[in-house]
């Protein structure tokens, strides 16, 4: 019989180190087959008060079967805007070991047109994501009652 020890080793750097964490919690694990479906989980986690007030990007990340591993608030603009990070969404999906995304942000007009913004955006994260094997499955776009699916309409 063999035994090692291993000890870790220490690193005297003034250089900080980057540690990535994913915090633990119930998990859903509710599977994604249709718009409908994560429109139903996006309304869950959706904070309804700004809903009306400010335009809002959210992200739910997936495994290969689809199903639900957690979800992500990207960001938080104003009355008509919010800033959209691929780098965020996507160091995230890395993170949680994601192979699929969906991603979903808000009209507080109630207004469901989408807007050549949301279209470039969409297209260049899923390029983007592309490049690191996870597959962008829809954007979606939410208003107090209603919501719009890119993917279903064709947009990419």
């Amino acid at each position: 019989m063999y035994q090692t020890t291993h000890k870790m080793k220490t690193y005297k750097s003034e250089l900080p180190e980057i540690t990535l964490k994913l915090k633990k919690g119930t998990t859903l694990n509710r599977q994604i087959k249709f718009s409908e479906d994560v429109v139903e989980v996006f309304r869950e986690i959706w904070d309804n008060d700004s809903m009306l007030i400010c335009e809002t990007m959210m992200c739910i990340f997936l495994n290969r079967a689809s199903k639900t591993i957690g979800w992500f608030k990207v960001s938080q603009g104003g009355i008509s805007s919010t800033i959209i990070d691929n780098r965020l969404i996507l160091v995230t999906a890395l993170t949680c070991l994601a192979s699929r995304i969906i991603i979903a942000h808000n009209h507080p007009s109630g207004n469901l047109q989408v807007s050549d913004g949301d279209v470039n955006v969409t297209k260049k994260l899923n390029e983007a994501a592309k490049l690191l094997d996870i597959e962008l499955l829809d954007h979606i776009i939410l208003t107090e009652t209603e919501h719009y699916s890119m993917k279903d309409n064709g947009i990419f």
